[in-house]
């Protein structure tokens, strides 16, 4: 009996040896599969990025693919869960064999799989970067500029270009991320020589009452405020300052309130809301910057926000890399080709976009200002060129 289970056994452990060192290949033939962990559903969702990726992919398709073979594209859900994030990086690395993730957007799956990717040797161009571990990994390359470049971005604005005198932060801190908020604040100190006059670390997210902390930034002596919040945050400080009849503010905010509901919900905005948006602003819609980007998102019923232009850069960024690949299309290949590329120029963003062998991924570094003023309900250019945080 045992001498016959053990050739059994030996063949079912060779099969699993073989498939582990197949991972991301399959029939060369065959489609190439790739995924993204989104946010698609929960308190907060993102589904634009990982939809523009698959309007990118479905045009390449129709168009016959890369060197002939199909895109298969594989968008999951991590519904705002850690374990929901775990396990959707696990479907699409180990179940699917996907060669890359591209086009992710999650407030929690950088920091959930940043190490399973590393010991996948598998690599991410998300869409979205959002937490810490999307910019500190060498397995994750986001295409977006990501909220810490923000930061320093808009104060430089603030005090660089508006002159802006008596600047403070009010910041909601989630999880790790106070340490990179105040090393994007100190940036912005050592590249002016200037200080903040005040800073709250203790705003909360999704508060239902920001006044306490309006009323003691405007005690402070608060002019200009920067903030990093999500919209409805914001929405209600600006709300608060209001109330307060605290008018003669201007806000210095990310690309995270850059939307259109957001311009049509702000009344009273002091004196201006100001943003340095991380790909070329999708409101000015002559521009032939945007041109592609917008047919192919209005053909899809896509919206036009800078979730859908960060996946949208992201698959064609990947695809520039693909298309210019010898030989075999697989997990190890494509790692080699994204370590190796030459950098990516596209007239939506204001750095090249390289991937490359570094530990870390945050060298997008520009974003281009714009404007929502008292009364307008709407976003406005706000600058002539990228404002760009100076290389040292």
């Amino acid at each position: 009996m045992m001498r016959k289970f053990l050739p059994a056994l030996a063949s079912a452990v060779l099969v699993t040896l073989v498939a582990a060192g197949c991972a991301g290949t399959a029939d060369p033939n065959g489609p190439i599969v790739v995924g993204s962990v989104n946010a698609l559903s929960g308190p907060a969702t993102f589904p634009e990025s990982s939809q523009a990726a698959k309007a990118v992919f479905d045009a390449a398709n129709a168009a016959g693919g890369v060197h002939g073979r199909k895109i298969e594209y594989h968008a999951i859900d991590d519904k705002g869960d850690p374990a929901a994030a775990a396990a959707a990086a696990r479907e699409i690395v180990g179940g699917d064999q996907a060669v890359a993730l591209v086009g992710s957007s999650s407030l929690i799956e950088c920091q959930i799989n940043a190490k399973y990717y590393q010991q996948e040797k598998v690599l991410s161009i998300s869409g979205i970067g959002v937490d810490p571990s999307c910019f500190t990994s060498p397995n994750i390359g986001p295409a977006n500029v990501g909220p810490f470049h923000d930061m320093t971005l808009t104060l430089l604005y603030g005090s660089e270009v508006l002159h802006l005198q008596d600047m403070c932060a009010l910041l909601e801190i989630a999880g790790n991320t106070l340490p990179y908020y105040r090393a994007a604040i100190d940036e912005w100190s050592k590249i002016t020589g200037k200080k903040l006059k005040y800073v709250d670390a203790t705003v909360p997210y999704n508060g239902s009452d920001y006044t306490p902390y309006i009323v003691k930034a405007r005690a402070a002596g608060c002019k200009a405020v920067t903030v990093n919040p999500v919209e409805p945050d914001s929405i209600g400080q600006l709300k608060a300052a209001q109330a307060q009849g605290w008018k003669d503010v201007t806000w210095l905010l990310l690309t995270s309130v850059y939307s259109e509901q957001y311009a049509k919900a702000v009344s009273d905005a002091g004196k201006g809301v100001y943003v340095p948006a991380e790909f070329y602003p999708f409101t000015d819609p002559s521009s032939p910057r945007t041109k592609e980007w917008r047919d192919l998102m209005t053909r899809n019923n896509i919206p036009l926000t800078s979730f859908s232009q960060g996946g949208y850069l992201a698959a064609k960024y990947f695809l520039q890399v693909l298309n210019g690949m010898q030989g075999d299309i697989t997990r190890e290949s494509v790692t080699k080709a994204l370590r190796e590329m030459k950098p990516i120029t596209d007239p939506m963003v204001g750095t090249p976009y390289v991937f490359g062998p570094g530990q870390t991924h945050h060298d997008n570094i520009a974003g281009w200002p714009v404007k929502l003023a008292t009364g307008t309900n709407r976003w406005e250019i706000a600058g002539t060129d990228w404002l760009r945080i100076p290389r040292r």
